[in-house]
C-alpha cells in the first residue's frame, strides 16, 4: 500500500497495517504491565469479554475501514489510501488465521465471527507451519521496505517490528506447546 509514495505514504501504510490490532496491544499491555493482571485472565477472560470484543469489532470492521478507504479514494489522499488500504489488507488475512479468537469483521451489520480451522498462534490449529510462513513473509516485506532507502528512522522501526515479530513467533512455537 505504500508503493511509490515516499516516506509519508510508507509510514501511513505501516501504521494502517498495525491499527486493527492497536486496541488489543493497548488493552492487553495496560492490563498486563500496568494493572498486573495475570496473562491467563487477560487472554482467557478479558479478551473474550463483551466490552473488549466490542472494541475489537469497531477497529476490525470491513465497513468502517472500507468507508475510510472510499473517502480516501474520493479525496485522492495518497497517505489515507495507504493507511486504510493497509488496514483492509490486514483484515483480509485475519479471518482465515483465527480459530476461536476471531473478530466480528462485519460489524455493525452483524456480530458473526468466522471460526477458521487454522490459527496463527495455536499449534493445535496449524501454527507450527503458519507462524514460520508469516514470519518469512514479514521478513521479505521488511527487506523490500529497507531496500527502498526510506531513511534511518523507518529502517530502525522496521528492524524493531521484525524482532518483535520473530520473538512472538518464537513464543507461539516454543512456549505455547500445549495450545
Amino acid at each position: 500500500m505504500g508503493r511509490g509514495g515516499g516516506r509519508r505514504v510508507t509510514w501511513a501504510a505501516l501504521a494502517g497495517a498495525q491499527l486493527p490490532d492497536l486496541s488489543l496491544y493497548l488493552l492487553a499491555g495496560v492490563s498486563l504491565f500496568i494493572l498486573n493482571i495475570p496473562p491467563s485472565t487477560v487472554f482467557n477472560d478479558l479478551y473474550f469479554s463483551d466490552s473488549w470484543q466490542t472494541i475489537f469489532a469497531v477497529d476490525n470492521s470491513f465497513f468502517i475501514w472500507g468507508a475510510i478507504f472510499g473517502l480516501a479514494l474520493w479525496r485522492r489522499l495518497d497517505w489515507a489510501i495507504a493507511l486504510s488500504g493497509a488496514a483492509l489488507l490486514h483484515l483480509v488475512f485475519d479471518p482465515p488465521l483465527h480459530h476461536d479468537d476471531g473478530r466480528a469483521h462485519f460489524w455493525p451489520v452483524t456480530g458473526w465471527i468466522l471460526e477458521s480451522p487454522f490459527n496463527y498462534w495455536d499449534r493445535g490449529h496449524g501454527a507450527a507451519w503458519i507462524a514460520p510462513i508469516e514470519a518469512a513473509i514479514a521478513l521479505i516485506c521488511a527487506a523490500v521496505l529497507v531496500r527502498r532507502r526510506l531513511g534511518a528512522v523507518l529502517t530502525v522501526v522496521m528492524v524493531v517490528l521484525i524482532i518483535a515479530e520473530l520473538m512472538v513467533v518464537r513464543n507461539w512455537l516454543f512456549f505455547f506447546i500445549d495450545s
